[in-house]
């Protein structure tokens, strides 16, 4: 059983700026696994690539070595590498994962076989809400009735608050391997949910109660981008990028009023997690990186997708749902929701995002209609409740 090793499936920018890095930084050698296989060709041929961390006008050159690759039709040889090591990371979005669970669960039962009762820890490296309950479900598919997965199988969930710096296409001709990534490392990490030890990585950051952390990065983190790229296009629609918007001062102190609302519902969900101060320094901290003007970041690629972003579980329904049921104010976060709904934020080529055109002929029946069919949110109690 190698320790000190990864297997990371999913080699995208996540993958390889954030998971490979943090974890060959601390000495492990990484295999990943991806769909591309021109790229997972090229890192079994250079061996290496690099990760260009930019912050601001500065940048950082960092090289990952110790690493090959594996497509992932290569089933055999994946599943012997999967028996070999404690630890693999997931990330390859909600869509992948129902090709790379089945690999996984077929891993399982060769591991078992070989080496007994001898646990895998699955860091879930996903922008996703519950997501060892969703992927144990779908492993459960795939695995006889009697296998012992919570005895065998941990799943960690991670609240993962990495922003990838967008890449040209000139950047990614130039190396197809390099990833650009922001300074922020700290990978957090369910710390109950690990069966082995839990790895010696600095970057990693254990909680306790990974819930509240994974609601931390919804109802804040990903609140406060939704909002600057809503409030940003209302009073800014020829702007390209969220850093352009915040330079806008009074815009600037509304988003951040915005997500203070969202961290008073999240303290009064997990009072004893959070202090209304430290709350306070990670909105800062988080605004100072938004405004990184080397991420690149558009209005388009933070706002669009609405169906989503607007659903009872994102990052703007599901802190206000959490404040009607906590009787806290909640009418700043209505605000960001009400400048989603008219949100109309094109591509660099002038395009929507496709679902979003079918938004735009449900939303002609108002904001009404969208709050109560797309957001479910209760009308009549939305707008009789006082903030």
């Amino acid at each position: 059983m190698n320790n000190k090793k990864i297997v990371v499936i999913g080699a995208g920018k996540i993958g390889r700026s954030f998971i490979g890095q943090v974890f060959n930084r601390s000495g492990y050698e990484v295999l990943f696994v991806d769909i591309n296989r021109s790229l997972i060709d090229q890192m079994n041929r250079v061996k290496a690539y690099r990760v260009i961390i930019k912050d601001g006008d500065k940048e950082e050159t960092v090289r990952i070595s110790n690493i090959k690759g594996l497509c992932l039709e290569d089933e055999e040889r994946i599943m012997e590498e999967l028996k070999h090591v404690s630890i693999v990371s997931l990330s390859v979005g909600q869509q992948g994962l129902r090709t790379a669970i089945p690999i996984i669960a077929k891993s399982l039962l060769a591991r078992r076989k070989d080496y007994g009762n001898m646990p895998l820890d699955i860091i879930i490296a996903e922008n996703m809400r519950n997501a060892d309950f969703f992927i144990r479900e779908e492993l459960r598919k795939y695995l006889p009735e009697d296998y012992p997965l919570d005895q065998l199988v941990g799943l960690v969930e991670t609240s993962i608050g990495k922003m990838v710096p967008i890449m040209t296409q000139e950047d990614i001709k130039e190396d197809p391997l390099q990833v650009f990534a922001e300074p922020y490392n700290s990978l957090i990490v369910a710390k109950k949910s690990f069966l082995n030890p839990i790895p010696e990585v600095p970057f990693l950051a254990p909680k306790e109660n990974i819930k509240a952390w994974v609601d931390r990065k919804l109802f804040i983190h990903n609140l406060g981008h939704a909002t600057a790229a809503y409030l940003g296009y209302q009073t800014h629609p020829d702007a390209v990028y969220i850093s352009e918007v915040l330079d806008d001062e009074k815009l600037l102190r509304d988003v951040r009023q915005t997500m203070l609302q969202a961290a008073d519902i999240l303290q009064a969900l997990y009072p004893d997690e959070f202090t209304h101060q430290q709350l306070e320094e990670h909105i800062d901290d988080l605004l100072h990186r938004f405004r990184n003007r080397s991420l690149g970041d558009t209005l388009f690629r933070v706002g669009c997708d609405l169906y989503r972003k607007l659903s009872p579980e994102d990052r703007l329904v599901a802190p206000l749902r959490a404040a009607l049921n906590l009787n806290k104010p909640y009418l700043l976060i209505l605000n960001a929701i009400e400048a989603g709904i008219s949100f109309r934020g094109k591509d660099q080529n002038g395009n929507y995002y496709p679902s979003d055109k079918i938004f735009f002929e449900e939303a002609k029946k108002g904001n009404r209609h969208i709050l109560e069919k797309v957001c479910q949110l209760p009308i009549d109690l939305l707008y009789t409740k006082n903030d």
